[in-house]
């Protein structure tokens, strides 16, 4: 008898154990997830805040640890928080770059310490040591903000000629450009027939960019185009890259009395469906925006981030577009959507994007 008890105290003493271990171990099995460095922008935009937010939510529901940093469109800022992830340990950086040329160095040191780099959204420039890329269509962003111009103005229908201003993003956002050309593919054929007129000429990235997105700049910028070039004129429409920027050029409009009495407001597009565009939309200001759903891109950075630690093949559907100067990145690309006042419940509230309190 007292054997048998001795038997089972070292069984029971044996199962706690391993109890023990195995309580020791959980922790420790999580953590070889590993911890993903995630450096965004800037929290300017609701839309980075977002951004980040969902890639946290994502990422952590698979058992990772995350490290979240927004840099306030500080290019030192970015660096620093950068160099300060790889220090910690991040076995892969998700990088959403203010400027996309500045982080070479950067992406050395993560290279000689086998950490990836998954440029997020916007493409990192100039570097072998870019690994993967998740992003929207981007070119196809640009020809859907053309293309609301178009449907708009009826110019399929043989109207016109109307007059149309165009902005363009920042030129240090390799996005930009694919913005800017995917439009300029809808909007070029009617300028060269006169259908559409550009009063002040300024047409290129080179001439039509605003630095960092800021939309007191596109403010000023339409405050001047207005100024010199229709005193005598009417505006008809505006290609807007981005929802901040299409606030400030409303409120230029808005000031010399476009959207009351006899001077209807221009088509002004947008991207990225942020609240107060969307409000401003069916307040009949904005005419559209696109939408890029994030929590979708979050999905696909996640499952970048679980392939490439797990040593599996990671997917992407792009393997031409991106070249960054040194290297065709392989992407990802997702598929942007058109929102205007027709369509904006079905997409935005019935999505589970946002709730239909936040924005009537």
């Amino acid at each position: 008898m007292m054997k048998r008890r001795t038997l089972m105290t070292a069984s029971m003493a044996m199962l706690g154990a391993t109890g023990l271990a195995t309580g020791l171990a959980m922790p420790a099995h999580a953590q070889k997830k590993g911890n993903v460095g995630i450096a965004m922008p800037t929290k300017s935009s609701t839309r980075w805040i977002q951004d980040g937010d969902n890639i946290v939510k994502v990422l952590k529901e698979r058992g990772y640890t995350t490290d979240l940093q927004y840099a306030d469109d500080d290019i030192p800022n970015q660096l620093s928080q950068i160099e300060n992830m790889l220090t910690k340990g991040a076995k892969v950086l998700v990088i959403a770059s203010i400027d996309g040329t500045t982080l070479s160095d950067v992406l050395n040191q993560a290279a000689a310490a086998g950490t990836k780099v998954i440029a997020y959204d916007r493409l990192i420039r100039g570097s072998q040591n870019v690994d993967y890329y998740a992003t929207f269509d981007n070119f196809q962003v640009g020809v859907l903000q053309a293309q609301s111009i178009e449907s708009a103005l009826k110019l399929k229908d043989g109207a016109g000629p109307f007059n149309i201003e165009l902005f363009g993003g920042s030129p240090d956002d390799n996005n930009a450009y694919f913005f800017y050309n995917g439009a300029m593919s809808v909007l070029q054929p009617y300028i060269d027939s006169k259908k559409l007129v550009v009063p002040s000429g300024q047409m290129g990235m080179d001439k039509v960019s605003i630095l960092r997105w800021d939309p007191a700049t596109a403010q000023s910028r339409m405050d001047n185009l207005l100024s010199a070039f229709y005193s005598d004129r009417r505006l008809n429409a505006v290609l807007s890259p981005y929802d901040g920027l299409s606030i400030g050029i409303l409120s230029s409009l808005k000031g010399v009395g476009y959207g009351s009495g006899n001077m209807p407001m221009p088509v002004v597009s947008g991207q990225d469906a942020e609240i107060p565009s969307v409000k401003s939309i069916l307040a009949g200001e904005q005419y559209s925006t696109i939408f890029k759903d994030t929590r979708e891109l979050a999905k696909v950075t996640a499952d970048m981030v679980d392939a490439v630690l797990s040593g599996q093949e990671v997917k992407v559907n792009d393997t031409k577009s991106y070249n960054n100067g040194v290297k065709v990145v392989p992407s990802y690309l997702l598929k942007p959507v058109i929102v205007d006042k027709g369509n904006w419940e079905q997409v935005l509230v019935g999505s589970g994007y946002y709730r239909k309190q936040e924005i009537v």
